[in-house]
Parts: structure tokens; C-alpha cells; sequence
């Protein structure tokens, strides 16, 4: 055992907990939470993936610099409800313009242990396509990080519905992260342990504010004293170059990226009125991507991403995964076989209990713990 790790388990009870459980030994790894509590429903509701065509093949990416795991549906699940939570259902933390520049309060939720304080943060970010950002979802895996003795926040966002770009997407998950540090001491929060976790746009949104703290051009609203910079970043499957986003995919699918220009992806760089392919505005694009921002500094990150993946290729987790490495940036990428896009379900797709299994699970829990004890 490292310095490092004896100093994380004598500093809190978490860390012992997931020794005790698997996550951070070698023993009985994929075997669940010691306490065996009754497992968690696939509370992840199918969704469509609205504005962008799905792929009919996915062209392998190189996986040299990554973790493969090869979970399987009937592998053992992540298992919640033995400790209590505290949830506090949607607070304001923001009031922003939405569509028609009318007056908007972003909301979020809150989950935390009843017992104990204060807590290590997390902020979970929903994905949905650029086009919806659906705070109540993927409730199974938020409420199993909350008992291993997590705060944890689910957020939304604005999105081209509101007439938003990235500028403004980036902008309230820090507005987010500064109300949750304003607000500390209400909530049981540990302000100066904070983590993102994002699927799909909510991962793309998680690696570009894990990647420009203090950024002048993304910093709008209130709590401006207060530090949107963050301690660690989980990116599940997000893009990280906007204009790449189909390239592993079939010749048909691509096209239909790299040649639109009425797509939410355009709307989101360009603003409502964008009107020109993304492949035409590079600079505009470049100055949306993650992998742009990274540099010396930026919080460790770990990412994910499924091998079936037909919404966004998977070669975009790596191209962030290589340049985070390249900057200097500590990263870690898992890609998961066989698993599609998280709670997207084509025909025939079994990966919604895939992406809720022990083995994909386990690290996330492992990195948490690490990054935030």
C-alpha cells in the first residue's frame, strides 16, 4: 500500500469502504458493496438521440493507451438502498436568458447522506443531444455514488431550445459549480472537493469546464468570487472536436455529420442563426472543443466510452484522452466492449446494465475516491 493510499483510508471511512467492497482491492472486485443491499432497478429510461442520425457500423479505434473491460448484461450490478439520502429537489442555482431572451432559472438536485458532513462533491451532467438536458436521469448510478457518502448534484443546462451555444452550456455548469461552493455549509458540501461527471453532451460540457478555469469568456452570473475550477472529471462518452464527431463511422452516417447544416451540432457552435457546415468555420469549431483548452493543470481526468457506440464515435475519447496526456494532464480511458451509447437503445442493445455493472463502475468509484479523499 502507497504512502498516498494509507493517508486516503485513515482519512475517511469511504475509502475503507470500498477496500471492504472490492473497489480499491483486488478481492472480490465485481462482487458489489460488502453490506449486499438490494439492487438497483436499470432506472435509465430509453431515450432517442434527438437530431443526429444513428450509425449502422462503428470502425474499431485504437485502444493502445486505454483499459479495455469486457463487461457482460448478466454481470452483477451496482447496489443501492441501505443508506439513507437526503434529496432537495429542484433549487435555483442560476437565473439566465432563455429562448426569446425571456428569463430562465436553471435548477438542479441534490442527493446527499443523511448522516455525516461535509461531503465530497459531485456534479453529474446529463447529456441529451445539445437539445434537452434532463436532470432526472441516470438515477440509478447518482444515487449509488450519493451512498458511498457523496453529495451529488444533477444539473441542467441550456440548450439550443433556449437558443444556447457551448459558450452558454459551459457557462451554467460554472455557474453551478460556484452556487454549490457559495452554498456549502447549507448543503453539507466540502467546497474544496468537487468532481464532474458527464454522459454524452453532459460529457462534453464536463471536459470543457474541467479544462478552462478561469476563463474570462465562460464566466457569466453570480457568485463570480467563487472558483469554477474542479478536482477531478469523469467523461462518459462526450465529444471532444465537434467537427470529427462521425469519423468512425459508416460513410453514409458521416456525410450526414460533416455536410449538415441544420443540426443541433451546428446550432451549438455557430448560435440559432448558423448557418454554414462545421467543417467551413474551423476556428469556430476549435474554439468549442475540450482538447483545445487542455494544459498543465487542468484536474485529472477519467474517461469512457463503449466499442458499439453509434452517436458518437469513440475515437473522440480518445482524442481527448491523447491530448490531455500530451499537456501533461493525468488521464486514465476505459473503453467498454460491445457497450453503445449509454441509455440508447437500438434494436438488439443490451448496454443500459453494461454501463451499470460493478466492472464499469468500480473504477469510477476507485477515481473518486482517489482524486477527492
Amino acid at each position: 500500500m502507497t504512502g498516498r493510499l494509507r493517508k486516503i483510508l485513515a482519512g475517511g471511512a469511504l475509502c475503507a469502504v470500498l477496500v471492504a467492497s472490492g473497489v480499491l482491492g483486488s478481492a472480490a472486485a465485481a462482487s458489489g458493496p460488502a453490506h449486499a443491499p438490494a439492487a438497483v432497478a436499470d432506472c435509465d429510461i430509453p431515450a432517442p438521440f434527438s437530431g443526429f442520425p444513428l450509425a449502422t457500423s462503428t470502425a474499431p479505434s485504437d485502444t493502445s493507451t486505454s483499459i479495455v473491460l469486457h463487461p457482460k448484461a448478466t454481470d452483477p450490478k451496482i447496489q443501492c438502498g441501505v443508506t439513507p439520502l437526503t434529496l432537495r429537489q429542484d433549487i435555483t442555482y442560476a437565473t439566465v436568458a432563455g429562448a426569446g431572451g425571456q428569463p430562465r432559472q436553471l435548477k438542479l438536485d441534490l442527493q446527499t447522506p443523511t448522516a455525516g458532513g461535509p461531503r465530497p462533491l459531485v456534479i453529474y451532467i446529463p447529456g441529451g443531444g445539445f437539445v434537452y438536458a434532463d436532470k432526472t436521469g441516470a438515477i440509478g448510478r447518482r444515487t449509488y455514488i450519493a451512498e458511498q457518502g457523496y453529495a451529488v448534484a444533477s444539473i441542467e443546462y441550456r440548450t439550443i431550445v433556449d437558443g444556447a451555444t457551448y459558450v452558454d452550456g459551459v457557462a451554467d455548469v460554472k455557474a453551478a459549480i460556484r452556487f454549490l461552493r457559495a452554498n456549502a455549509a447549507a448543503y453539507g458540501i466540502d467546497a474544496g472537493k468537487i468532481a464532474l461527471y458527464g454522459e454524452s453532451a453532459g460529457g462534453y460540457l464536463a471536459s470543457i469546464v474541467g479544462t478552462t478555469a478561469g476563463l474570462p469568456q465562460f464566466e457569466q452570473g453570480a457568485n463570480l468570487d467563487q472558483s469554477d475550477r474542479v478536482q477531478a472529471v469523469v467523461d462518459w462518452f462526450g465529444a471532444s472536436d465537434l467537427s470529427k464527431l462521425a469519423s468512425d463511422f459508416d460513410p453514409a452516417t458521416r456525410s450526414s455529420y460533416e455536410n449538415s447544416t441544420d443540426n443541433p451540432l451546428v446550432k451549438y457552435v455557430e448560435g440559432p442563426n448558423g448557418s454554414q457546415r462545421l467543417l467551413d468555420v474551423p476556428a469556430a469549431v476549435a474554439a468549442a472543443n475540450p482538447i483545445t483548452y487542455a494544459g498543465p493543470g487542468d484536474a485529472p481526468f477519467e474517461i469512457f466510452h463503449g466499442t458499439n457506440d453509434r452517436a458518437i464515435s469513440p475515437s473522440q475519447t480518445l482524442l481527448l484522452h491523447n491530448s490531455l496526456l500530451a499537456k501533461g494532464v493525468s488521464s486514465t480511458r476505459y473503453v467498454v466492449q460491445d457497450a453503445g451509447h449509454g441509455n440508447l437503445v437500438p434494436d438488439g442493445d443490451t448496454s443500459i446494465p453494461m454501463w451499470n455493472t460493478n466492472q464499469v463502475m468500480n473504477p469510477v468509484m476507485r477515481f473518486l475516491c482517489l482524486q477527492l479523499h
